[in-house]
């Protein structure tokens, strides 16, 4: 799944987002799954935001929480995998932004990361098993300052060369995540839904694309 820059590794159907084994051994497959470089949507929507605190939701090995550290931002970056957090520690302290990277392990079905922050940010935080995605999210948006942003992004479904991958589990438009939250009326502005369409390879390196949604919006009180 990860052939662009999101940090998040794709678990089989049958094994829930909550499972601390599965992703420690997930990411001890090797030194490195990601390719170190911030999702692209993120680069683009969090660009012109003046950075204050930041939460990173599914951190993976940290190129979201390091390039926004880079930028000005204090992040919380939190996953439920130890050997991702170990990774994302010495990719900040490689780049000189540990001071302003908080890493912290959770499981977002039994717990959730203290405060309030200027951007929440779930890139990729799909529904595997019986993780709680929808009820996640709302935890997500009950973290946003006032004034700050939350951004949703995931696929559309699966790659042009399987558009039916991994369909079982589920990827919700724009438009149900936004009604999946259930916030406030009034309270929030949305300022952006829809798709992003992403030129990749396919495991042949042959050129593909594949659409990834998202939604933007901000808490006004």
């Amino acid at each position: 799944m990860h052939q662009h820059e999101h940090e998040h590794a794709q678990a089989p159907a049958s094994e829930p987002a909550g499972d601390e084994a599965f992703w420690d051994g997930r990411y001890s497959e090797s030194t490195r799954i990601w390719s170190g470089k911030p999702n692209a949507l993120l680069v683009r929507e969090a660009s012109d935001q003046a950075p204050g605190r930041a939460l990173d939701l599914g951190c993976g090995e940290g190129a979201d929480a390091v390039w926004l550290a880079r930028r000005g931002w204090h992040v919380t970056g939190t996953d439920i995998s130890k050997v991702a957090l170990g990774r994302a520690a010495e990719h900040a302290a490689e780049a000189g932004v540990g001071d302003r990277v908080d890493l912290q392990r959770h499981d977002f079905a039994e717990s959730f990361p203290e405060g309030e922050f200027d951007l929440v940010s779930a890139c990729f935080l799909h529904n595997y098993g019986d993780f709680p995605r929808a009820r996640i999210l709302r935890t997500a948006a009950g973290a946003v300052a006032p004034g700050g942003v939350l951004l949703v992004v995931g696929h559309a479904g699966g790659p042009s060369w399987n558009p039916d991958a991994h369909s079982e589990i589920g990827f919700p438009t724009p438009e149900e995540v936004l009604r999946q939250l259930e916030l406030p009326e009034g309270a929030w502005e949305v300022l952006v839904t829809g798709e992003h369409v992403q030129a990749l390879t396919d495991p042949d390196g042959r050129p593909g694309t594949r659409t990834d949604n998202v939604l933007k919006v901000r808490r006004l009180a």
